[in-house]
């Protein structure tokens, strides 16, 4: 039979059973009160939702979030050789897999703060109702009630909400710990808590905590440290202080009593965990191999710079992206830099009155407080740093960051309490050590691609972050001076041309009058020299002479094309009279070892985030063709040459033979009894207020100056090769394993010829002799075409002894005394006294 219902017809059907239903409820609703009743409570739970869905459940971020959840972590710095040897941090984390969790740590915990963790859905709400009616009868009272959060809810509350105290926090956690519960599983969620949870010290998770409190990684730990680590959940601030030990041994055995009643260990072993002490280690800050502060902090300002400092910054921050950096850092040569730097301060310094308080606290009452907030430290010998709490005559009493005093002798008059000062022990008591006012720089590279091995700002960077090697700005002096002659070699000059060394006078206008150059010590010129004669006694007069021959639109060009800086055009500056840094000046003196390719200076090689992808490399050079799978007979692949040519490779090659020559015979033989190829330059400004060295060999250069931060005079008998050429020397012999023999080469293009030294004339006859110190013929570099001519024989090297009695006589007609042995102080020492000082 064919179905005749219509659509019509249904629609007509539902809305006459639509009105029945709705009839029978208005009946049900008028006269029966317990429908009315259920009706309302259905309302108000509505209404209710409504209102919390408005209120905090739409705010409330999504429990999704913990399933890509980055943790905040440090980044860890590894030096050259691949070891860590700092790490940027404000919080102490590690983050370990669920598996890394000894099971015993895990059962201390969920003894302490959630048995039933693993069979309840997230709420406890047993304990609920237990922290309900503890909140209601400590209500206005200010204290605080007893938390009653499962584990689950702490991980919201860490992770997602924080730890604000209120209703509306606690119902906050019960929502979210539901959520949780669907999206991660039990180990999911422990794991996010071990890892997170606040536990004093600055430290979050238990690895991080059993570093802070025992020393040991977590997985070294013994029952009772497990159980002193669950207690701290509740309040770290109190249990983790030594003060509170009582109340520590306390909750900890509790903690041991409710293993045993959940089953999770022995009373025999609870028994034998209780009678150990807590065994706290005192609070320390991490210790890393290396004491290498202003290299770190140079690092720190290069990350901050490219990745910022904090989370909002993005996921690679410094502070919190778990960046590992590998940098140039050698810890062997950083050791030795400032060994080497902080010897020379204290040779300086040696003898000289105490110079004054590190700082001062402001209020003595919190002298503690305030030199623990100064973040001011040493560490140098069994050196400290205290506070003078009180003075009688030259003895008081100093105080130290862990909150011990003892007597204080020997203190000078200007000393006064509340001084932060550095003393070291004398027996049962304190005595006062001088940390140097005069300070300095010193940088170390490898001038094959441009990393800095090592840096030392000062004499400590706990005293101070002012970075001099890189932040202080202070005239070379006569370490310019290779530039100069550098650009004489560019335009016509070789190291044989003769240059006078005499009387020097420029016109510099109406206002300023003449003025007229001087050799150091306002000595006056000797007639004419070699060029490397010149360079090697620091002649002022010859190295002017040079720079207003070629021009000092040149000279300057090419000081700012090797990187010391930007300077203008004036003779002065030939003699050193620009600021510059001494990183600038060893990366200028790299290029002059590198055959005039300079490198960028760079002190990180790449840096990885916390998976392990690089994410940025200092040398990106491209090798397609180095992975192939198999070789395609054509030439092997190779890199391309990096950095950039800054001045032309004979150029280089021969002022740094002329250098050489510098350690031989010149301002710098006091290297020579080192034995090594060397070359460099000292220097000294005027005052003088700077002294300098700067050199090395074709595999390390190293640069140092020292000076006061607020320029003065360093004394007139400050030089160059007196007190910074010593430092480079002490660097070496410290490092000698890692100075090879092998000499500096010389690249195409040059020609090596046989010379008189004094008068620069090429020899045929003679040889150039074994003591290079006092040979009278020298193989000199020159280029092509540009050797001296085929004139000089082997006997007209008696103009040798013609020219050194001339100056034998020039010395004493000036009422300067000459000594039997005066032939050989003016072959061998060349003392610095000789020249260079502007």
């Amino acid at each position: 039979m064919a179905d005749d219902t219509t659509p019509q017809d249904i629609r007509f059907r539902i809305r006459r059973d639509a009105s029945g239903l709705f009839q029978l409820a208005r009946e049900q609703w008028r006269t029966n009160r317990w429908v009315r009743r259920l009706g309302y409570a259905l309302g108000v739970l509505v209404l209710l939702y409504a209102l919390l869905w408005v209120t905090m459940i739409r705010t409330l971020p999504s429990a999704d979030k913990l399933l890509t959840y980055q943790p905040p972590l440090p980044t860890m710095v590894r030096g050259n050789d691949g070891e860590i040897v700092s790490s940027y941090a404000r919080e102490r984390r590690v983050q370990l897999r669920y598996v890394d969790f000894p099971e015993p740590l895990i059962h201390a915990f969920l003894s302490a703060e959630d048995k039933t963790f693993f069979s309840h859905g997230g709420i406890d709400y047993l304990g609920f109702a237990g922290a309900v009616v503890d909140y209601a009868t400590k209500f206005g009272s200010g204290e605080r009630a007893r938390g009653g959060s499962t584990i689950t809810q702490q991980v919201a509350k860490n992770i997602l909400i924080g730890n604000e105290y209120s209703v509306g926090r606690k119902l906050k956690e019960m929502i979210l710990a539901r959520r949780i519960e669907s999206v991660l599983n039990k180990q999911q969620i422990l794991e996010l808590y071990l890892n997170e949870i606040p536990l004093g010290r600055q430290s979050f998770g238990v690895q991080a905590a059993a570093r802070a409190y025992f020393d040991k990684d977590v997985g070294d730990l013994q029952l009772h440290e497990f159980a002193f680590l669950a207690i701290l959940p509740k309040a770290p601030e109190t249990y983790g202080r030594a003060r509170n030990a009582e109340k520590a041994l306390i909750r900890r055995n509790w903690v041991l009593d409710q293993m045993v009643k959940n089953g999770w260990t022995t009373p025999q072993a609870a028994a034998q965990a209780k009678s150990q002490p807590l065994g706290l280690v005192p609070r320390r800050a991490e210790n890393y191999t290396a004491d290498a502060g202003y290299f770190l902090e140079e690092v720190r300002r290069q990350l901050i710079d490219r990745f910022g400092e904090n989370a909002d910054n993005g996921p690679n921050s410094v502070y919190a992206g778990g960046l590992w950096v590998r940098t140039s850092l050698d810890t062997q040569l950083q050791t030795a830099a400032q060994a080497a730097l902080r010897a020379g301060l204290l040779r300086y310094s040696g003898g000289r009155a105490w110079n004054g308080p590190i700082a001062r606290v402001s209020d003595l009452e919190r002298w503690q407080t305030e030199l623990i907030s100064s973040n001011i430290s040493i560490h140098y010998q069994d050196w400290r740093v205290g506070v003078v709490l009180s003075k009688s005559g030259s003895a008081g009493t100093v105080g130290f960051a862990d909150g011990k005093q003892g007597p204080l002798y020997g203190m000078p008059d200007a000393m006064r309490a509340g001084d932060i000062i550095a003393v070291a022990p004398n027996g049962n008591s304190w005595a006062v050590r001088t940390i140097p006012e005069v300070s300095g720089g010193m940088v170390v590279e490898d001038p094959q691609n441009g990393r800095v091995l090592a840096m030392q700002g000062g004499f400590d960077a706990r005293l101070g972050s002012f970075n001099r090697a890189t932040q202080a700005n202070r005239q070379p002096g006569s370490t310019i001076k290779p530039f100069v002659y550098a650009t004489g070699l560019d335009n016509g000059m070789t190291p044989a041309s003769m240059v006078l060394d005499g009387t020097f006078c420029v016109y510099q206008g109406a206002a300023l009058g003449q003025k007229c150059f001087r050799n150091f010590g306002n000595e006056g010129g000797s007639g004419s020299h070699t060029m490397r004669w010149g360079l090697e006694q620091s002649r002022n007069l010859m190295t002017v002479r040079i720079a207003n021959d070629v021009g000092m639109d040149k000279v300057v060009r090419t000081i700012k094309n090797v990187g010391i800086g930007d300077y203008q055009p004036f003779l002065s500056m030939a003699l050193g009279a620009g600021d510059t840094t001494v990183a600038r000046m060893v990366n200028a003196y790299a290029a002059l070892a590198n055959h005039g390719r300079q490198h960028d200076q760079s002190l990180v090689d790449y840096v990885q985030d916390r998976n392990g992808k690089v994410i940025w490399r200092n040398d990106n050079r491209d090798c397609s063709t180095c992975n192939m799978a198999q070789w395609d007979g054509r030439p092997m692949p190779r890199f391309k040459p990096t950095g950039r040519q800054v001045m032309d490779a004979r150029t280089a090659y021969q002022v740094v033979h002329m250098l050489e020559g510098v350690v031989v015979r010149g301002t710098a033989v006091t290297l020579r009894d080192l034995g090594l190829p060397l070359f460099g330059k000292t220097g000294t400004t005027s005052g003088p207020t700077n002294v300098w060295f700067v050199g090395g060999s074709p595999d390390i250069i190293a640069g140092v100056y020292l000076g006061y931060d607020q320029p003065r005079s360093l004394g007139g008998y400050a030089q160059g090769g007196r007190i910074a050429a010593p430092i480079f020397k002490q660097f070496v012999l410290q490092t000698r394993n890692r100075w090879s023999d092998i000499p500096f080469t010389a690249p195409e293009g040059v020609r090596m010829v046989r010379i008189d030294r004094v008068s620069g004339k090429r020899v045929f006859g003679g040889t150039a002799e074994n003591d290079v110190a006092k040979a009278s013929v020298i193989w000199e570099a020159f280029k092509p075409d540009t050797e001296p001519k085929r004139t000089a024989r082997a006997e007209e090297l008696t103009v040798k002894e013609a020219v050194m009695d001339a100056l034998r006589k020039a010395r004493a007609a000036r009422g300067q005394s000459v000594t039997s042995n005066e032939g050989a102080s003016e072959e061998g020492d060349f003392v610095e006294e000789q020249g260079g000082i502007y």
